[in-house]
């Protein structure tokens, strides 16, 4: 059997790609229905599978994701911990700041000449606060070997989970 180049066995009469099912009825014969799948525009699909939004209710307490982004991101800093490690849990725009911070740590350890220690921190207190659903703004203080440090982060609710998507490190 021919057939042209832009139809084959199984396209409807419109050229789009239909989709056969089978399904028993009530005397347990099988019939089977063909159906065409629903065509959405661009911009539908587009948002659909966008990042969506998560309400504060629908995520996890933010305390324990507070100081655990933390310690890895002086962890980062410190060339003991791989930034990419951190790629889930930041935006695009903070996790470029922080690959472009760690990447002047480790020029200046380089120039330096001293290896990357692990270093030791003591979380002494996380602060945090909601401005908005499904946003959180929060703030750990870090005693470090050397001195103590304030991190603050700005969490929010995509897809289920958090996000940071700012990062500042006083």
């Amino acid at each position: 059997m021919l057939y042209s180049s832009d139809a084959r066995p199984g396209d409807d009469e419109r050229g789009g790609r239909s989709m056969a099912t089978a399904s028993p009825d009530a005397a347990g014969t099988t019939r089977r229905s063909v159906s065409t799948p629903r065509r959405g525009s661009a911009l539908e699909v587009a948002e659909y599978f966008a990042p969506q939004r998560t309400g504060t209710d629908a995520l996890p307490a933010p305390e324990p994701l507070l100081k655990n982004l933390t310690i890895g991101v002086l962890e980062a800093l410190a060339g003991v911990r791989e930034v990419d490690q951190l790629a889930r849990w930041f935006g695009e725009d903070a996790f470029r700041a922080l690959i472009t911070r760690a990447n002047l740590s480790a020029r200046a350890r380089s120039a330096r000449g001293v290896a990357p220690a692990r270093p030791v921190h003591h979380i002494l207190s996380t602060r945090h606060s909601s401005p908005a659903d499904g946003v959180i703004e929060g703030v750990v203080i870090v005693a470090g070997p050397a001195r103590t440090r304030a991190v603050a982060l700005r969490l929010e609710g995509w897809d289920g989970r958090w996000r940071a998507t700012s990062l500042a490190l006083l």
